[in-house]
């Protein structure tokens, strides 16, 4: 059994479109402020892969153009997604990290708020604690593949996914997926880590938005409240 190793962690951000991310919003905010709302979040999250220590780089897998360029502006390699699917954009950005030396990869989504580099240091310190197993694991990170997953606030979804080697398991994003992730990593004898913090907000709806504003962590300049959005005054 091959053993988890952070040495070289890369971080996986997938992205579908600028101007097609987060269509859900579409009852809360215009077109004009949904493109804002993406464009500082995932400014935000490649700000923040760039910028903390550990991540040794960042592959950004979208199919528009215009993401690409913005991936540049924070050194992230680009890649064209060429299969359809979230999970599917994800093998092909994982092989790229691995052809570049990833030992492990980070799986971010561009919607959490209260993305930083000391968040994203915390995650790595967090699978980096052999003492700091999931109850239901047993052995350490030295001597088995490690499997990190932070859910979203409602305990259903994952929002990050550390894999260590990085196709230790397949991801497995969609509904439930913080249960699949937990499943795939027994199935592969590997020890399974549930990290809480800031992370578990994401930005999905206008429910999550309105929580994010509420924390002080809410994008700059784009809200659902007064004054702002489809329902403001």
């Amino acid at each position: 059994m091959t053993s988890a190793d952070l040495g070289s962690t890369w971080a996986l951000v997938p992205l579908r479109g600028l101007e097609d991310a987060k269509t859900r919003l579409g009852a809360e905010l215009d077109p004009e402020e949904r493109l804002e709302l993406v464009v500082t979040m995932a400014t935000r999250t490649l700000a923040a892969t760039r910028d903390a220590r550990g991540i040794a780089g960042t592959v950004l897998v979208t199919a528009d153009p215009a993401a690409a360029d913005l991936a540049t502006r924070f050194g992230a390699r680009t890649l064209v997604q060429r299969l359809p699917g979230l999970n599917a954009a994800l093998r092909e950005a994982r092989a790229v990290a691995v052809n570049l030396g990833a030992t492990a990869i980070l799986v971010l989504p561009i919607d959490l708020p209260a993305i930083s580099p000391g968040a994203l240091e915390t995650v790595l310190a967090d699978a980096a604690d052999p003492g700091a197993l999931d109850a239901a694991s047993t052995g350490g990170v030295r001597d088995r593949p490690l499997v990190l997953a932070v859910p979203d606030r409602h305990g259903g979804g994952t929002n990050a996914l550390l894999v260590s080697p990085p196709a230790a398991i397949e991801p497995a994003f969609g509904d439930g997926s913080f249960r699949a992730h937990a499943s795939a990593a027994a199935a592969a004898g590997a020890a399974f880590r549930r990290h809480e913090g800031p992370l578990t907000l994401d930005v999905d709806t206008g429910a999550d938005l309105l929580v994010a504003e509420a924390g002080g962590v809410g994008p700059d300049g784009v809200g659902v409240g007064p004054g702002r959005g489809r329902h403001g005054a």
